[in-house]
């Protein structure tokens, strides 16, 4: 009659048994998982260009990567140096967002800035 009453109740564990009528070897249904591959991740990529100012390229860095002034300097210099740096490592969907995001700002600031996304080995 009062069904709605039988929803406050604790719901209990569902006990798995081989045999349905019997009741003296219950025990809770396990399934082993197969190993899970962990998902690739995403190297994120700054390319150097004869345009950019360097304080933008540290901006870019503190603003989307949540870098310290100071770290973002240091990747700043090397791709001033190297022509490329690794600016953090990420699931698809977020390397491929920070990717988008950094190359909208650069363009609503009329700079030339890359940046890239590849797989990591």
């Amino acid at each position: 009659m009062h069904h709605w009453i039988k929803l406050l109740m604790p719901l209990q564990p569902i006990m798995m048994t081989d045999h349905s009528d019997d009741d003296t070897e219950a025990g809770v249904l396990t399934k082993t998982r197969p190993k899970t591959k962990r998902p690739p991740r995403y190297k994120v990529l700054l390319l150097n260009d004869d345009y950019t100012p360097m304080e933008f390229v540290v901006m870019v860095l503190e603003r989307f990567f949540g870098m310290t002034h100071a770290q973002a300097f240091e990747i700043m210099l090397t791709v001033h140096k190297k022509g490329v740096a690794v600016v953090g490592v990420f699931s698809h969907e977020v390397a491929e967002t920070k990717v988008g995001q950094v190359m909208d700002f650069a363009r609503r600031h009329q700079h030339p800035l890359q940046c890239t996304m590849e797989k990591e080995d």
